[in-house]
C-alpha cells in the first residue's frame, strides 16, 4: 500500500456511508440469503413457489408427488464466512483509478461488514502463489480492518510460474472443517484444472465466486503503441493497437477465454458475479441479489441447475 492510497479505516468508512446506506434501502431482509446454498443444513421441504431457486428443487420428492418441492435450509446465525482471496500478481493491475486488488479490499470490507452485522464471523485465506496466510474468523470491526490491511499489504511475487487457483481451493477444503459460507474472489487468470476443486468445495459449503476484472481485459482500445507485460510471468510484448487485425485476434482470444471460464463455472455448479474495477458496488450487489434469487442479470453467471 503506497502512502497515497487510503488505509483500511478510510476505505471502510467510505463504504459504510456511500454503499451500505444505499443497500439498506434497496435490499430488504437478511443479507445472508444472498449466499445461501446447499452447503447448509436441510431444514424442511415445501411446495415450489414462483421465484424460488430452481437449484433447491428436490427431484426425488417432486417425482414421487408429481408436484415440485424445494428444500429449505437452516442457517446458523454464527455460520462462519470464509473469503478465499486471489492476490497473485495479476490482481495488482488497473487501467483506471483502482486496481483489482483495491476492488478486492473493498469487497472484503463491504461483504465482511454485512455478514458481521448478521453475527457471522469472517475469515480469509490469502493466496499469492501459495497459501501462507490463514486469518481465522472474527466478528469485530477491528478484526475486519486487520483483514483489509493484510489484503492491501500482502506481497505477491514479482514473477513466477503462474497462478494455480486449484491450490487455494484445495487448501480451503483442508482448512475449513465446519460447513461455511465461502466467497472466492479472483480474476481467474490461472492455470487450468481448478474447476474440479471448486466443485468439490461447493458440495460441502455454500460457495459463491466473484470475478474481479479490469475493462481493458475485455476490450483493447485503439490507443497506439503499447508495451504490455504479463503480470504473472513478467514477459513483455510490444504491440500496435491501431492494427485492426491485432485487435480482432485479441477479441477472439478474449471470446475463447470467456467461453472456457463459463464452462468451468458451470461444471463446478457455482454462481459467479463479475465486478469491474470501475463498477458501482451498489449495482454489483443488486446483481448478486438477482443472481441468487434465480434470475439472470447482466454481469452474472448462473450455475448449472
Amino acid at each position: 500500500m503506497s502512502a497515497k492510497e487510503p488505509g483500511p479505516e478510510a476505505i471502510l468508512h467510505r463504504l459504510e456511508w456511500t454503499v451500505l446506506r444505499r443497500l439498506d434501502g434497496l435490499i430488504q431482509g437478511d443479507y445472508r440469503s444472498l449466499f445461501r446454498g446447499s452447503g447448509l443444513d436441510l431444514a424442511d421441504l415445501r411446495e415450489y413457489q414462483y421465484h424460488d431457486d430452481v437449484r433447491h428443487i428436490d427431484w426425488n420428492v417432486t417425482a414421487r408427488l408429481q408436484t415440485p418441492y424445494v428444500r429449505e435450509f437452516h442457517e446458523d446465525r454464527e455460520t462462519a464466512v470464509w473469503f478465499l482471496l486471489d492476490l497473485s500478481p495479476s490482481m495488482d493491475f488497473g487501467s483506471g483509478n483502482a486496481s483489482k486488488r483495491m476492488r478486492v479490499t473493498e469487497l472484503v470490507g463491504l461483504l465482511g461488514r454485512l455478514f458481521q452485522r448478521q453475527a457471522n464471523p469472517v475469515g480469509a485465506l490469502l493466496y499469492g502463489g501459495r497459501v501462507d496466510h490463514i486469518l481465522r474468523p472474527g466478528n469485530t470491526r477491528r478484526h475486519l480492518l486487520a483483514m483489509m490491511r493484510q489484503v492491501l499489504a500482502y506481497p505477491a511475487p514479482l514473477t513466477g510460474p503462474g497462478t494455480r487457483l486449484g491450490e487455494l481451493l484445495d487448501a480451503a477444503a483442508g482448512a475449513i472443517r465446519r460447513r461455511s459460507i465461502v466467497v472466492l474472489v479472483s480474476d481467474f487468470i490461472s492455470e487450468p484444472g481448478w474447476a474440479a476443486s471448486l466443485g468439490r468445495l461447493a458440495q460441502r459449503h455454500a460457495v459463491t465466486a466473484i470475478r474481479v476484472l479490469d475493462p481493458l481485459e475485455l476490450e483493447l482500445p485503439d490507443i497506439g503503441l503499447l508495451n504490455l507485460q504479463d503480470a504473472e510471468t513478467g514477459e513483455q510484448i510490444f504491440v500496435d493497437t491501431r492494427d485492426r487485425g491485432f485487435r480482432r485476434r485479441y477479441e477472439a482470444q478474449v471470446e475463447a477465454r470467456e467461453a472456457a471460464l463459463m464452462q468451468s463455472w458451470r461444471s463446478a455448479a457455482v454462481d459467479v458475479l463479475e465486478v469491474l474495477t470501475d463498477d458501482d458496488l451498489v449495482d454489483a450487489l443488486l446483481r448478486l441479489a438477482a443472481l441468487r434469487s434465480g434470475r439472470m442479470p447482466a454481469g452474472g453467471v448462473p450455475a448449472a441447475a
